[in-house]
């Protein structure tokens, strides 16, 4: 089940405004949190890629890119998450060959392939033992609303499609805070995907805004022309589907679960039937891959996304100033 389509609407609608009493609560916790959040300061980089809204923004892939970068700039990057829908409520180190989805959630997974990654509600905690195990910096997929750990530069992430929504908190929109406290902490934005809201017109003056586009990994090229069937279980599937269309492939059907879905067998046997009865290539994202077993796993094709940047210059100037600390 993806979100309310209301929340993504111009302005709030009807049922918007029905649940807009909620908002005080999702309003006295942030506010609450700020009040009493003590966090802590460690002694190497902390940068945070978060968003203001509830998922889909492409705060993993912005991480992952980043994360790459630093690697290759000779850096030892970390990664702190939460793991969301794995089972592991204490701090511990991702390890791939060990832990599964089930265990600590389908983007810790990911995150681990580039580089070592941690989950833990608790960022302080797990940042303690990322810096013990030889981190000099840390990335944290999500945690812009987490005030555990201090971080050196904030970074929100918004989807070019839908923006801030209808520009409600949640459960009236899918805004998290108020875009207003939310971008007072940012030191850059990033917008992933062509704006089609013009939220950028709006943004503060002062904020550095950034624009970056996903597009498939290489393994795209091997499918042009072939029968294909694309499932994906996201926030907004729709995007991996638009994604595949904008790069020539124009999939027979295409077959959406909900975020974070945890495959059962009756859903791989539905979707293997359909393979052998329709002599078609399953697609899905990487990050439906970690979930899925590997007797199934061999019968579809997995494609990757990548961020190409507006400036290509833009990310190598952003983590100078992580690095100069401004």
């Amino acid at each position: 089940m993806g979100p309310p389509r209301f929340w993504n609407k111009p302005r709030a609608t009807a049922p918007s405004k029905l649940l807009m009493p909620l908002t005080r609560i999702t309003l006295a916790i942030g506010t609450l949190r700020r009040r009493v959040s003590r966090p802590l300061r460690v002694d190497v980089p902390v940068l945070c890629c978060g968003n203001l809204t509830m998922g889909g923004a492409g705060k993993t892939t912005l991480a992952l890119d980043l994360g790459r970068r630093l690697l290759t700039q000779g850096h030892r990057p970390h990664f702190l998450t939460r793991g969301y829908g794995g089972r592991h409520r204490s701090a511990l180190r991702v390890e791939p060959l060990l832990h599964t989805a089930r265990d600590v959630g389908d983007e810790p997974l990911l995150l681990a392939a580039v580089a070592p990654t941690w989950v833990g509600r608790n960022r302080a905690e797990t940042a303690q033992l990322a810096i013990a195990a030889g981190a000099d910096c840390l990335i944290l997929d999500d945690g812009l609303q987490n005030g555990t750990l201090h971080q050196t530069m904030r970074i929100v992430t918004v989807d070019g499609e839908t923006g801030f929504g209808n520009g409600q908190l949640f459960p009236a929109g899918p805004l998290r805070e108020r875009p207003t406290d939310g971008l007072a902490r940012a030191d850059a934005v990033i917008m992933i995907g062509t704006d089609q809201t013009g939220l950028l017109a709006t943004l503060p003056s002062g904020i550095p805004t950034l624009q970056a586009t996903l597009i498939p990994g290489p393994e795209i090229r091997r499918l042009l022309g072939r029968r294909v069937v694309a499932f994906a279980g996201l926030a907004r599937p729709a995007k991996f589907f638009t994604t595949l269309t904008d790069a020539g492939i124009q999939p027979i059907r295409c077959i959406s679960f909900p975020d974070h879905h945890r495959y059962t067998h009756r859903d791989l046997e539905r979707l293997a039937t359909l393979r052998r009865n329709s002599g078609v290539t399953l697609l899905t994202t990487a990050k439906d891959a970690v979930k899925l077993p590997p007797w199934f796993r061999d019968q579809v094709t997995v494609i990757s996304v990548e961020l190409l940047w507006a400036d290509p210059e833009a990310p190598t100037r952003l983590l100078a100033r992580l690095w100069s600390g401004t």
